[in-house]
């Protein structure tokens, strides 16, 4: 499959294919005369305003499929779907109608759970049969059962294949995730690594390195009082140079200790990569680091938690991350522009996000209204 394509896309374009080869029928007949086909001025208006209303709300509706919860509006979207396709065959006295609930079928899965979906299709194809006897075809009870038992078994082929997408749809998200989360881990331990080599390598050359210099530094300073003449120059000369040395280890020593913090902005960069539906924004200081490895830990497991709330509930198309030292303090914010909710109530996810800030003494503020988005504000106290 194309990258750039996803499942969505396709059954949107599947769909509204079948959408414009549906029209083609009825455009011919409106070539041909709608006369010499009996319907009447009522008729005609009424069908081409149902079938281009499909359309509109078609693309509208698969525009906006997810994997996730979906809110009240699709499930009208889907109503209005399946009473305009109905009306179609009413106006016309055709099945194509049908074939546009044919066409619902493939996004049915993404707006409704199996059950639910499976029902609304089989009450979909069972409300046209009443369509089928009265129109100017003349159908039996029983022949427009059968007719209707055609349609919908041409509907669950597709409603199966909607599934299916939906189901790999999922998987990939799932995949996406969890391999983000492994990258971010692994450029964890990585710095870990890094930090914990640097600190073991500045207290070798401390204890070591530093102790033996300082013990020649103390008996060439012996052996310069003891000494006379040449020799005792040459002896006050190797003590300078003793000292220095041993200055130069210190300050490498300091220096290897200072740059033992951990990038956590590159730790941060493969939770942030581009996501489809939702653009994701970092700011945050130049050069931030940090000396904790237990702070970076539950900074990485908080904007992941976020990110994930996120794509899950939140049904934005951006979140904004900033990451900031202030004083002593390290703020993590978080704001989307999602539909918000009356009331927070803290799921696993964030319960156990809150348990890790507070395992650290650190705060968490969350605010939220509904057409307002959702905002997070963490704060984690950062020691001297």
């Amino acid at each position: 499959m194309n990258a750039r394509i996803n499942h969505q896309q396709l059954l949107r374009f599947a769909g509204l294919l079948s959408w414009i080869m549906v029209g083609i029928p009825l455009m011919y007949a409106g070539w041909q005369g709608f006369d010499q086909s009996g319907l009447s001025p009522v008729s005609v208006f009424g069908w081409t305003f149902s079938y281009l209303a499909f359309g509109v709300l078609y693309l509208l509706v698969s525009g906006r499929l997810n994997i996730y919860r979906h809110g009240w509006g699709d499930s009208v979207g889907l109503l209005l779907l399946t009473v305009f396709a109905i009306s179609v065959s009413y106006y016309s006295e055709t099945a194509l109608g049908s074939m546009l609930l044919t066409v619902i079928a493939g996004i049915l899965p993404w707006l409704l759970p199996v059950r639910a979906g499976s029902l609304w299709l089989v009450i979909g194809h069972l409300s046209v049969i009443p369509v089928f006897i009265f129109s100017s075809t003349g159908l039996t009870w029983w022949e427009a059962f059968l007719q209707s038992l055609l349609y919908a078994g041409f509907s669950t082929f597709v409603f199966v294949t909607g599934y299916v997408a939906r189901q790999q749809a999922a998987a990939r998200e799932e995949q996406r995730r969890l391999i983000a989360e492994l990258r971010a881990a692994r450029a964890l331990l990585a710095e870990n690594s890094r930090v914990g080599e640097r600190l073991r390598i500045s207290r070798e050359l401390h204890d070591l390195l530093g102790h033996h210099l300082t013990a020649l530094s103390l008996n060439l300073e012996v052996a310069g009082h003891l000494t006379e003449g040449k020799a005792q120059e040459h002896v006050r000369q190797s003590h300078a140079v003793a000292k220095l040395l041993l200055s130069d280890v210190r300050e490498a020593v300091t220096e290897m200790r200072e740059g033992c913090a951990i990038d956590i902005l590159a730790a941060m960069a493969p939770l942030v990569q581009p996501i489809p539906n939702l653009d994701i924004r970092l700011s945050a200081d130049s050069g931030l680091s940090l000396e904790d490895s237990g702070i970076a830990q539950v900074v990485l497991r908080c904007v992941q938690e976020l990110i994930t709330n996120t794509i899950k509930h939140a049904r934005a198309s951006r979140l904004e991350l900033s990451l900031q030292k202030m004083d002593n303090l390290l703020i993590l914010k978080s704001e989307d522009d999602g539909v918000g909710v009356d009331l927070v109530r803290l799921g696993n996810g964030l319960q156990g996000m809150k348990e890790r800030i507070l395992a650290l003494k650190g705060q968490l503020l969350i605010q939220s209204t509904p057409g307002h988005g959702f905002s997070v504000i963490i704060s984690l106290p950062m020691g001297e």
